[in-house]
């Protein structure tokens, strides 16, 4: 047996990204005049600062500087933003940003969050990663204090970053790769405990650089086994009864964590997304429910399901039995049946209390969590939260307080009290686009008739409508999409804007109308990579937007897609945003406007374009919705009509950084004054093999070790702090 006990598909993606949604849901394809006919087939560096080969010293070191710092000019420029030059493709092991720019690591997988734990030999040889950074740096918030250290949304000197460590590089992580099952003990743990979040203090030195600062009291690691409680409708549901939680009130750990919020209260909220991947589940199905079975296979636990880590093998201890899902006892609160049903949701965290509780978010619903992007507040209005279930033909969700805005609560006494204001009481809605760039939320709640007569999965109250999230959206007709990931908030129009990553599964035709493209999915085609492998379905994703026709509670929306992913040189049924070599991109993934320029970044993490350049980074000035207008897509011979945006230029879409090799692009956020910015970079070298490790020279990455950072040459997710040198802000 492998020792890597998750096996990827053929193509390498994630199981869980394929996802389980075999309803009969339509997208929009029985209203779409669609003929069969063939396929659409690809046509198949100056000006940066290169941040891979040149050295580095400790967390400040400069990349292209040798470890200098560079002094700010007296006086930065006038702005103008989206005023740097472009960076070109790239498929050098490296971190390039532009020119005029400085990065540099400053808070990487395995580094030490306290002081007094032992520097990190990055031989495979490390331990207590409770008390370190984590692997797979991926959503990322950065949280401000002031001076005295006290919560200050405009502190810009002096601040917390609260990122997520989304799963692991396994063959890496340990000094002759991962054992075969059953897993030892000390494998798992680590592996756990590498898992989370970590809240880490930096703060601006004499150098005007920020650092990592060990010695601080809110540094803070949650892993896969932190006690968590439960909150919202689904607290104390029988569905959430374990032999851990016999009232059903709490869990352990939050898993898999992607995408981020950033509450208006100064909270974290991060997201779980392929969480369901973890557990095992045996052959039991005589001790389950007809009910409990159709939740487990829309949720990818089919009876006979191995685990992604095998961490239920390594002991009787109930911190790896919990990983079992088998229905083996009398009871729910014999086993751990419902162990699965606690992990899915929205978790917040109170990144200025390290010792504060953490929560899940039950009423935000259960299903592969990226992103939570806020409505613009209005005083005496309620909030809505704007969420993706990041898998093939999964939903997009809104959730809205029944708690309308009120401004004193932007600096609460007790952030978690707010929390639980706004977040434990409200509805859950889903989003069905119609083909005429219009949309309407369907409310997930007993008073849907469609979810309340559903013959396919009788819910038994409101809490089985969250725990059940997906089941409710096919009951409900929601519009099946191709992957949405991030979410973001344009900070004056409201717009909120979607990644759509790609999907394989979509198509032009077949007997499955429900992955036929249609008017917000319209894309599907055959790709040649390389020249010799050929990729099918949305291979290069797009990304959606809506504007709300109302305040955050309405129920309509406008939408049209504001840019497709394509490579330059692409026929223009496909590049259908007309990108040229200095925006071409593919596969959408993170996402986020800046408080301070409102300029949007989007990130890559790619399959589909690899063969020309690494993952990227690049700078958007959107427009808004309806600036465009109606286009007619050819998929060969079939036509799908879409809403489209107006297409960018060189003034409004251009790449600002790509990462090294094998890496994902992932996590931004900026200081209040948008003078410093962080990036995270995931794991880089991906596909490194274990008969690889003693020799570096044929791992598929050596960063950030060959830019001087750290000790050792095995590749490392890290956290990357990006400046301009001139003193101004980001993107300009």
């Amino acid at each position: 047996m492998s020792k890597n006990n998750f096996t990827p598909l053929a193509n390498g993606a994630d199981p869980d990204d394929i996802g389980n949604n075999t309803s009969n849901n339509p997208t929009m394809h029985d209203i779409l005049a669609a003929r069969i006919g063939r396929r659409g087939f690809m046509l198949g560096s100056a000006g940066a600062a290169v941040f891979g080969s040149m050295g580095l010293t400790g967390c400040l070191g400069l990349g292209g500087s040798s470890g200098s710092s560079a002094a700010p000019a007296a006086a930065a420029p006038a702005e103008t933003l989206l005023g740097f030059k472009p960076v070109a493709k790239s498929l050098a092991d490296a971190f390039i940003v532009p020119e005029g720019y400085t990065a540099s690591v400053i808070y990487a997988k395995g580094d030490p969050l306290f002081a007094g734990v032992a520097a990190f030999k990055n031989d495979g040889t490390d331990t207590g990663y409770d008390q370190r950074a984590g692997d797979h740096h991926d959503g990322m918030q950065y949280f401000g204090l002031n001076a005295a250290g006290k919560a200050d949304q405009t502190g810009a000197s002096r601040g917390l970053l609260a990122m997520n460590h989304e799963y692991i590089e396994q063959v890496t992580l340990f000094a002759a790769g991962p054992t075969a099952l059953p897993r030892p003990a000390a494998e798992a743990d680590i592996e756990i405990a590498c898992h989370g979040v970590s809240v880490v203090e930096v703060a601006k030195g004499g150098n005007g650089r920020f650092a990592t600062v060990q010695t601080s009291p809110f540094n803070r690691r949650v892993t896969a086994e932190t006690t968590i409680e439960l909150a919202g409708p689904a607290r104390g549901s029988s569905l959430m009864v374990t032999k851990f939680s016999t009232d059903g009130t709490r869990t352990r750990g939050t898993l898999n964590n992607c995408g981020t919020g950033k509450t208006p209260w100064g909270t974290l909220l991060t997201g779980e997304e392929n969480w369901s991947g973890y557990f095992k589940r045996g052959s039991d199905a005589a001790a389950r429910s007809a009910k409990e079975i159709t939740s487990l296979t829309r949720y990818g636990r089919a009876a006979g399901v191995n685990s992604r880590y095998g961490w239920e093998t390594a002991g009787t201890d109930d911190r790896y039995v919990r990983w079992d899902i088998t229905a083996t006892g009398a009871s729910a609160a014999a086993d751990y049946r419902n162990e699965i049903n606690g992990q899915g949701y929205m978790t917040e965290i109170n990144p200025y209390d390290r010792n504060s509780v953490v929560k899940k978010r039950t009423s935000t619903g259960r299903f592969a969590h990226e992103g939570a992007a806020f409505s613009l507040l209005k005083t005496g209005k309620p909030l809505a939260i704007y969420m993706g279930d990041d898998s093939q033909f999964e939903y997009i969700y809104k959730y809205v307080s029944d708690a309308v805005w009120d401004p004193a609560d932007a600096k609460p006494a007790d952030p978690m009290a707010t929390g639980d204001k706004y977040l434990d009481k409200g509805k859950l809605y889903v989003a069905k686009f119609n083909a005429d760039g219009t949309g309407t939320w369907l409310e997930l709640s007993m008073a849907n008739p469609l979810i309340a007569g559903y013959s396919t999965y009788a819910f038994a109250d409101q809490a089985d409508i969250l725990v059940n999230a997906r089941l409710a959206a096919d009951a409900a007709g929601a519009t099946k999409m191709d992957r949405p990931e991030w979410s973001s908030t344009h900070p004056t129009t409201g717009d909120i804007y979607f990644t759509l990553t790609n999907n394989s599964g979509r198509v032009t035709s077949g007997s499955d109308a429900s992955k036929v493209v249609d008017a917000a999915n319209p894309r599907s085609y055959t790709d040649v990579k390389g020249g010799t492998s050929t990729q099918k379905g949305n291979v290069n994703g797009h990304i959606l937007r809506l504007a709300e026709q109302g305040d955050a509670n309405a129920t309509t929306f406008k939408w049209d897609v504001y840019l497709f992913g394509s490579e330059a040189g692409a026929i223009a049924s496909i590049n259908l945003s007309g990108l040229t070599d200095i925006n071409d991109f593919s596969s959408p993934d993170g996402l986020q406007f800046a408080e301070s320029t409102g300029i949007c970044w989007i990130q890559t993490d790619d399959g589909g374009y690899t063969d020309m350049t690494n993952d990227q980074m690049l700078a958007a000035l959107p427009g808004r919705v309806g600036d465009g207008g109606k286009v007619s897509v050819a998929n060969g011979s079939v036509l799908v009509d879409t809403y489209v945006g107006k297409k960018p230029t060189s003034d409004t879409l251009k790449r600002f950084l790509v990462g090294p090799k094998g890496c994902e692009v992932t996590g931004v956020a900026e200081t209040p004054d948008g003078k410093v910015m962080f990036v995270n970079i995931q794991h880089p070298g991906e596909g490194t093999a274990v008969g690889d490790l003693g020799d570096p020279s044929k791992y598929v990455s050596q960063w950030p070790s060959n830019s001087g950072y750290g000790a050792g040459k095995r590749p490392r997710s890290a956290t990357v702090m990006i400046t301009k040198n001139d003193g101004g802000r980001i993107g300009t």
